[in-house]
Formats: structure tokens, C-alpha cells, sequence
């Protein structure tokens, strides 16, 4: 069973067939003798000749059969109605002929969206009825057959209570019309609207929406407005807005009640903003206290365990909530469990953040203790937080199969926005499908290594007494995985490390047994792939600490062995606090009620330390201090700054974390051209030192040594401006510029411009 990215309810209902095959073609007339002259005047044809003559001018309508011909519509907005389209009357059907448009499947939602937000005649669109078939099903599918059928009508019809409740009071004896029994608590919203449309996925083009509008106007059966201002009886009434409060506006309160607001805080909040805009508007501006509290009563009730077997509870999740599904693939014995999560809010954010920016990938969160790991896709907002936008949940490696899930959520994205594309994409584990990253965001592929320098310092502290041996070993451990770029043999540089340092015996047994199998892997990345600096990492780290403080607390240990716990808990609790921070942030509500944990990343932080307390000692960039803001008599020192891994002995470092004082002093010599002291520019420096300090010495030879050094300057312009636009490709494993075996540069930019 696999889903990708759809929305609604599953419940099949009972199908209303529609009338859409086309009529048989006319009969023709008898053909008159040419031999026979009429004897009337011409102009006793009168109007009969004048109308065969226009109707032969009309433009002809499609058939059914033509629907394929009709061109794909995909307006640029977020939202669209059935203005933004062009509209084909299709010959036969009822009423004279139906409406038809083509438009993405995935941008259905899109359109019933845009048709709810209708000015005249607001109202939201229920599904009436739905079909599915699977793939193979039919052997011979008409032009006009579907995967998925799809019914919607206006939630004001199409029973008619107007007149029932005036003459019987209540009404309790008079049944629908339409045969879907009593629908309780909706008979006030029936007020016999015709307006419905069906959708099609079609069945040979499963990426199209055959969209067949039956009846567009909120009329009655009498013809005459129903609701919405054009209808006078609803003048001063609800019937003159949208008959349910809208799908944003009850994120947005479930959010609230998720982080513990209070109904009276609510309904207040919600009072100050309608009269901010001048009073009520639209259905969301009468929102009651009998609103919320039906969803806090939502809340309260709702639970993860929607079965006792943890496999059928998420089934059951999936099929409740496909609108926040973007990818799922069930157990089976041969493909591993997958399921890609992400709301409408989170998708916001990741085109909102992710356009021109940067987009993280948080790996294997939680692999010793929760069933299945956890990874993130993480954006970077104003404030430099990592703000998750997507969450994937695997029984596999995630980048085993990263190539089923990253296809359908990339076309989700630029479903939305066509231009969408990213600075670059963080990677922190060097095996994952680069090539399926690269395909489908188009950007750069740089890779993160928090993790790596967050293990080894943690265990450096943990094992290591020493303070001078603790720097050493760090910084000769940034240099080992680093040199990879210029030394032939880099796993010489790690076996000289663990000579050097053999004495400590508890750090080189967890690292022989935790890295050494792996030390190759992460050397041959360093080799195919540009590195992230230390800013993003400190975010990254930000995002991964505050996700362990809120799921691995003790009173959820007996739940982590469930996949349906962690499911529910990030999209009501854990979602719920990150909407409201963003919430606060953008209108200054609630700060009262802001998480402060947010904004102590040390990224953020570390723009907000002045230069001149950094003290800079620009000829001895062996350690370097930092004032405190808090304490101006007290400094703490930062040895080896503005590289990866830099060390400092603040008590926030000394846990094992990456602290503002590192990012600050990263950030400043970046600014200052500080002889750019990161570890990947310090190999560049060296592989130059090296080259200068042995000129040729045959004249011609220096000749010929001066026009590259020329023309290499020119090339590595051309090469940033490719890297700059997602096209510089980076070397392969086996490509070491240090044994000769790279490429020229020259011929290098030259197939990348072909």
C-alpha cells in the first residue's frame, strides 16, 4: 500500500452518477432535389435561415472523447476558483452540457480551497461521495475513467429546510432528500444549494484532475441565490457567510489548545483581532466559545492508540490524516515501513524559508531508543532557528530509500510554487543518494558534520581528564578528517592520530569501535563534497537537543517502542509549539506564553555579541577571547577559532555543545578575511604554500606555470558562479587532487558550460 500525498477522508460513500456521455449525433434531414427550386422568397426563411447560419459559426463543443486535447490549467496563486480557469462546455450531460477544465491532481485541494473563499457566496465544499480503483484494474479504460471519483457539493445543500422548520418547528420528522440520513446538527446549514462539482483523477493520466463542474452557480431549485449576499433572506444571518469557520483558523486554535491557552484567552485573542479589522467579515470572525470548546473536547479525547496493535494504529492515522501525508509505504517483506509527514503550516514554512535558503536534513533521531528513527528536514528562519518542516519516519537506512519519498514531496512542493529552489541542501551522513537530492531540489549539496564533531567531543570530555590533551586531540581529529582533500593516503593521518594519542585508551576504544568502520566513508565525503560551515550546525544542534528534552522524557518511556505515539506527538504537541513561536514572533501575541528555548541557539546568540568584545590576536590565531556580555570581567578563550572544531571553555562547550563564543569567533574571521582559518581553507592554503615553495626551475617551465596561475584565478571565479547556480558538480571519491589524478580545471568548467 503506498500513498502519495493526498487529502480527504476515506470513507466511501454512495456514488452519484453523473450524465456525461455524450448524445448520439443528430439525425439528418432528408436532402432536397438540387432539381427543385423553392418558389418562396428568400426572405421567408426569415429567422430559421438567419440562426442555421449562426449556429454553423458557433464554435463546436468537445465531446467527452476530446478531454485529453484540452490544455493542462495551473494558476500561479497559492489558492484558485473557477475564475482563474477556462471553461469548456462539454457536449452532452445535463442542463445543456457540463462545465470541464484540466488541472494537476495535486492542486486539487487548491481549488476547493479558492472555491470556498467564493466573495459573493462564501461556503466550504464536503465530499458527497468518493470512488477509488487501483492501478491495472481495467483492461480497456474509457477517456473519462478515474482512479479516484470524487464528488464535492456546497455544505448549504442540497436539502432544504427553509420552509420545513418554519411550518413543522423543528422539523424532527422531516427526512433528507438525498438519502444521507439525518446529517445531525447540519439541518440549519440546508438551504437546498445545487452548486457541486466532481473530480477526476483519471485513470491514464494519474498526475491530471478532469474537474467536471455541474452546476456553478449557489442557486436553488427554483433558480434563485440560496445564500451568500445575494440572497436577501440571508441578510443579517450566518447563511451569508461560510457555513463552518475555515480549516486555517482551526489549526490555528487546536495549536492554541495543544499548548495549553485557555478558552477565555482564546475567544479574547480572537475578539481583540475582528475588531482590529473593524468588525465581523466573513464565518471565522463569528467564532464562539461553543466552537472551541467542541475542539478542546478534541483534544482532550484524542489519543495516539487508535488500536492495540501499534502497525493497525498507524494505518488507521494515515488513513484519518492524508492531508499531513506526503509518502507512505506500509510493512511487507520485501520494502521497509516509510512514512513522510508534513502539514499545510510546514509546508508554508519551507516555501516561505526554504526559497533561497538553506534546507537540513536531521538524520536517525532516536535509533537506540524509539522503534524507528526519526529524521527531519529542517528551514531557517529570521531569528536563525531551525524550524522542522517535514518529518520521515523509516524502518530502514533513511538513505537507502531516500529516492522513494523525496520525489513526491519536491513535486509537492513546486506544486505550489514552480520557482522554488533552495541556496543550498545539508546532508550529515555522506551515504545518502546525493544524486536523488541534487535531481530533485537542484541546488547545491554541502555536508554537515555536527554530529560527528558533537560525538567526538562529548566523548573527548567524558573519557579525557586533560584539558591541553583534550584541544590537541580535537583539533588533530578535525585535521585527520579534513587533510582527506590534499594528503594521497588520509587514513595515514588517522592511524598517526591513534599512535600519537594511544595512551588514552577510553576514547580510542569507543572511537575504534564506533568510527573506525566507518572513518573511510566519512573521509570519501569530505572528498566528493563541500563542507557547511559552523553557523547552520549550531541551529541544527539547537533543534536536536530541544526534540530530545520533549520526547525522550520519562513519562513517555513506556510509549517509545510505538510508532503511533511518536506520530501523534509531532503533530499536535511538538507542531503546536513551534506554531505558536513563529505565531508570536510575526504578531507579538502570547510572548508571555514563548518558549525562550527557541531563541538560545547559539547562531542567534552569536549575532548578538559585539565585536569589540572579541579579542583577536590576528598574528597568533592559535586561541583568541571573548568577553562576557553578562560579566565584563570575565573572558573565555577559544583555541584553533573560526574552525569547525573550535573548542571553548565555557561551561555550555564544556557539556559538549557548540556555543556562541565558537560561532561568533567562526563569523568574525569570515568577515575580516582573517586568513579564513577554516579547516577546509587551511588544506587550500597548504596545497598553495606547497606549490609556492617549490618554483620550477627550467624558465620555460615557469613560463608555462605562470599563464595557469593566471588562468586559474579566472577559473576558480567561474567555478564559484557554477556553484553558485547548482551546477558544479563535486569530484568523485577516487579523484585526489594531491596524487595527480584530477581533473584540469580548465577542462572541467568547460563540460560543465557544454
Amino acid at each position: 500500500m503506498k500513498i502519495h500525498g493526498s487529502g480527504g477522508s476515506q470513507l466511501e460513500l454512495v456514488e452519484i452518477q453523473l450524465d456525461l456521455h455524450p448524445t448520439p449525433p443528430l439525425v439528418e434531414s432528408p436532402r432536397h432535389d438540387e432539381s427543385q427550386v423553392s418558389e418562396e422568397p428568400e426572405e421567408d426563411k426569415g429567422p430559421n435561415f438567419i440562426k442555421e447560419i449562426m449556429k454553423s459559426h458557433e464554435p463546436k463543443m468537445p465531446r467527452m472523447e476530446d478531454i485529453l486535447n484540452l490544455p493542462v490549467q495551473d494558476p500561479p496563486c497559492a489558492e484558485f476558483s473557477a475564475a482563474h480557469i477556462k471553461w469548456e462546455k462539454v457536449e452532452g450531460g445535463r442542463q445543456g452540457g457540463d462545465d470541464i477544465a484540466l488541472i494537476p491532481f495535486a492542486r486539487v485541494d487548491d481549488f476547493v480551497k479558492g472555491e470556498s473563499s467564493n466573495a459573493e457566496c462564501p461556503a466550504s465544499f464536503r465530499i458527497e461521495s468518493r470512488r477509488k480503483r487501483s492501478e491495472g484494474s481495467i483492461s480497456k479504460p474509457r477517456v473519462d475513467g478515474y482512479l479516484e471519483y470524487t464528488l464535492y457539493w456546497c455544505s448549504y445543500g442540497p436539502e432544504d429546510y427553509r420552509d420545513s422548520e418554519s411550518v413543522n418547528g423543528d422539523g424532527s420528522n422531516v427526512k433528507p432528500a438525498s438519502g444521507k440520513g439525518s446529517r445531525p446538527g447540519r439541518r440549519h446549514m440546508m438551504r437546498g444549494c445545487l452548486c457541486h462539482f466532481t473530480v477526476k483523477r483519471l485513470y491514464t493520466r494519474p498526475l491530471l484532475a478532469l474537474v467536471i463542474y455541474n452546476q456553478r452557480k449557489h442557486v436553488d431549485k427554483t433558480g434563485a441565490p440560496c445564500h451568500g449576499i445575494l440572497d436577501r433572506d440571508a441578510l443579517g444571518t450566518r447563511a451569508m457567510y461560510a457555513p463552518r469557520i475555515s480549516e486555517d483558523l482551526r489549526q490555528k486554535v487546536m495549536s492554541m489548545l495543544y499548548v495549553g491557552i485557555s478558552l477565555d484567552s482564546i475567544i479574547h485573542h480572537h475578539m481583540e483581532l475582528v475588531q482590529g479589522h473593524g468588525g465581523p467579515h466573513n464565518r471565522d470572525d463569528f467564532l464562539t466559545r461553543n466552537d472551541v470548546r467542541n475542539m478542546e473536547r478534541v483534544v482532550r479525547n484524542s489519543s495516539h492508540e487508535l488500536h492495540a496493535d501499534d502497525e493497525c494504529s498507524v494505518r488507521m492515522w494515515v488513513q484519518r490524516h492524508q492531508r499531513l501525508v506526503f509518502f507512505f509505504q506500509d510493512y511487507s517483506v520485501s520494502e521497509p515501513f516509510i512514512l513522510g509527514i508534513q502539514t499545510d503550516w510546514q509546508l508554508q514554512q519551507m516555501l516561505h524559508y526554504g526559497h533561497n535558503g538553506l534546507v537540513a536534513f536531521h538524520s536517525t533521531f532516536g535509533l537506540k531508543k524509539l522503534k524507528h528513527p526519526l529524521s527531519t528536514l529542517l528551514v531557517f528562519d529570521s531569528s536563525q532557528n531551525a524550524i522542522p518542516v517535514a518529518w520521515i519516519i523509516t524502518s530502514s537506512l533513511v538513505g537507502q530509500d531516500i529516492h522513494k519519498w523525496i520525489v513526491p514531496l519536491a513535486e509537492r512542493i513546486r506544486t505550489k510554487d514552480p520557482r522554488w529552489r533552495p541556496n543550498a541542501f545539508l546532508v550529515d551522513d555522506p551515504s545518502f543518494d546525493i544524486s536523488s537530492i541534487r535531481e530533485n531540489f537542484q541546488c547545491r549539496i554541502l555536508l554537515c558534520i555536527w554530529h560527528v564533531r558533537r560525538a567526538w567531543m562529548r566523548s573527548l570530555l567524558k573519557n579525557c581528564y586533560n584539558v591541553d590533551v583534550q584541544r590537541e586531540m580535537f583539533k588533530h581529529l578535525g585535521w585527520a578528517l579534513y587533510s582527506s582533500r590534499s594528503v594521497p593516503n588520509s587514513l595515514d593521518t588517522v592511524e598517526e592520530f591513534m599512535q600519537v594519542f594511544v595512551d588514552q585508551c577510553a576514547f580510542m576504544d569507543y572511537f575504534k569501535r564506533r568510527w573506525l568502520p566507518y572513518i573511510e566513508l566519512w573521509v570519501n565525503g569530505m572528498r566528493s563534497l563541500p563542507m557547511a560551515g559552523p553557523e547552520p550546525l549550531a541551529a541544527i544542534e539547537s533543534y536536536h537537543l530541544w526534540l530530545k528534552t520533549k520526547l525522550f522524557n520519562e513519562q513517555n518511556v513506556n510509549f517509545w517502542s510505538r510508532v503511533d505515539w511518536l506520530v501523534h506527538t509531532l503533530t499536535t504537541e511538538f507542531h503546536s509549539l513551534y506554531w505558536l513561536y513563529q505565531y508570536s514572533v510575526e504578531t507579538g501575541y502570547f510572548a508571555n506564553l514563548r518558549d525562550d528555548s527557541f531563541s538560545t541557539n547559539a547562531w542567534y546568540l552569536a549575532l548578538h555579541i559585539p565585536d569589540v568584545n572579541v579579542i583577536l590576536d590576528e598574528q597568533n590565531l592559535q586561541l583568541a577571547k571573548v568577553i562576557s556580555q553578562a560579566d565584563r570581567t570575565l573572558a573565555y578563550t577559544i583555541w584553533n577559532p573560526g574552525s569547525e572544531f573550535s573548542l571553548c571553555d565555557c561551561p555550555w562547550s564544556r557539556l559538549g555543545n557548540l556555543c556562541k563564543h565558537v560561532i561568533k569567533l567562526a563569523i568574525l574571521c569570515k568577515n575580516r578575511q582573517v586568513a579564513r582559518p577554516l579547516l577546509a581553507a587551511q588544506v587550500y592554503r597548504q596545497s598553495l604554500l606547497t606549490l609556492l615553495q617549490n618554483p620550477p626551475d627550467d624558465p620555460v617551465v615557469l613560463e608555462h606555470a605562470t599563464l595557469h596561475a593566471t588562468r586559474l584565478q579566472q577559473d576558480i571565479k567561474d567555478l564559484e558562479e557554477l556553484s553558485n547556480n547548482g551546477l558544479l558538480q563535486p569530484l568523485p571519491p577516487d579523484v585526489n587532487p594531491s596524487d595527480g589524478s584530477a581533473v584540469p580545471t580548465s577542462s572541467l568548467i568547460g563540460s560543465l558550460k557544454m
